[in-house]
């Protein structure tokens, strides 16, 4: 995403001042720098990034998802309120790698989220319209940094596409938040087996007036049912619990279970073992987005590329040797 023309470019040392003094407006033209696809304002950047860097990873890192109708928005909108109410500064980030098909799912989100949005102590921002998974992941991690760097000690990130973003989500934060309705069927039903893998809490959402015996029926099949799964943490069983966004029941104690886990995490090393392989990982996924786009881009392939394709299509040659060529035309024997 470019950076408006009208907005004066600032220096490096106004990006680092404005988002370390938690000036809002310099903290939203830092996250536009980070978003721009321009190669220049890339490399300023990681620069931007990298005087920041000390002074981030001290925020609490949540993730969350939910399936279609569960009430996503609503949810962060009211846990977010009573954080900023008890001393917290809360960002709000989403990845949304179906927002170009959607056309503003994310507005519609940010405007069921008036009260956070008006906080002061608060801070939601869209992810960058269109483009793939791995490149709104990328934004989305580099704007959570800015974020910390500005002093947000919770950053709470939204998945709004479906599909494989709930495991981009999972491998960018500390604790991830399944959100999960009662009283629509089978409550296991078609609820993917990898998805309750990457939960570290289930919550069953509208949990109140006549739904509230349901909500408390799914919470025993859930709990029976992570029984089968394999934990993300060998040191964590993660709790499924019921709260309603509506009257504010059960986020209290849901965010001490938040709480209670960065606490055993961070006590015996998994934490910061934890972000570390994230981190790696994130590395490596760069690496191979630069290797993807190098070989695209390749003057050699990008020749041979409509032959190599025709053949595969028409079955001359197998997938195997057409990979085995383009490589070759890109260097690799």
């Amino acid at each position: 995403m470019p950076l408006h023309r009208s907005r004066r470019q600032l220096s490096l040392d106004q990006y680092v001042d404005g988002v370390l003094a938690s000036d809002r407006t310099t903290l939203g033209q830092a996250i536009t720098l980070v978003e721009s696809e321009n190669a220049q304002h890339q490399q300023q950047a990681q620069q931007l990034l990298l005087r920041l860097l000390p002074h981030t990873g001290n925020a609490n890192r949540v993730g969350i998802t939910g399936v279609p109708g569960v009430g996503k928005s609503t949810f962060i909108d009211a846990l977010g309120v009573r954080l900023t109410a008890s001393g917290h500064k809360v960002a709000v980030l989403a990845v949304d790698p179906s927002s170009r098909v959607s056309g503003g799912s994310i507005l519609g989100d940010k405007t069921r989220m008036g009260t956070l949005v008006n906080d002061q102590r608060a801070f939601v921002r869209p992810s960058p319209s269109g483009g793939s998974l791995g490149g709104v992941a990328r934004k989305t991690r580099e704007s959570m940094l800015v974020c910390e760097a500005a002093g947000f000690d919770v950053i709470v990130v939204e998945t709004v596409g479906v599909g494989q973003s709930e495991t981009a989500v999972a491998e960018m934060v500390d604790f991830f938040l399944v959100l999960m309705l009662a009283g629509a069927g089978d409550e296991l039903q078609g609820i993917k087996r990898g998805l309750l893998e990457l939960a570290d809490m289930i919550a069953i959402t509208k949990a109140d007036g006549d739904n509230l015996k349901n909500a408390n029926r799914a919470r025993r099949e859930y709990t029976t049912a992570l029984q089968l799964m394999r934990a993300s943490s060998p040191h964590w069983k993660p709790p499924v619990q019921i709260c309603s966004a509506r009257d504010s029941s059960g986020l209290d104690p849901l965010w001490e279970q938040v709480e209670r886990h960065r606490d055993i995490l961070r006590g015996n090393g998994e934490l910061q073992q934890r972000r570390q392989r994230q981190l790696r990982a994130w590395m490596w996924s760069l690496v191979e987005d630069g290797l993807l786009r190098a070989l695209h881009e390749h003057p050699q392939v990008c020749a041979r590329l409509p032959a190599v394709e025709a053949a595969v299509a028409e079955r001359r040659t197998t997938p195997g040797l057409a990979a085995r060529e383009l490589l070759s035309a890109f260097g690799i024997k």
